[in-house]
């Protein structure tokens, strides 16, 4: 299910987030990539609230998410 990802930085969290809510990292990008939401927390919060992530493991997707989607 998982891909060899860096052991440091947003990415670090990756093994864990892919076992705690069974989807891939791809999947979460294209969750977020259809967020209502363009600021970094606003994002965090939807996901915690709306898809049930703890708070470091949307911080990581989303940091991520923009780390290689810039604006």
């Amino acid at each position: 299910m998982s891909e060899e990802w860096p052991k440091h930085g947003p990415a670090s969290y990756f093994p864990s987030i892919e076992k705690t809510y069974g989807k891939p990292i791809a999947a979460w990008m294209d969750v977020i990539a259809a967020s209502p939401h363009a600021k970094h927390m606003d994002t965090v919060g939807w996901l915690k609230t709306e898809h049930g992530l703890g708070h470091g493991h949307a911080n990581a997707l989303v940091a991520w998410f923009r780390q290689e989607n810039p604006s």
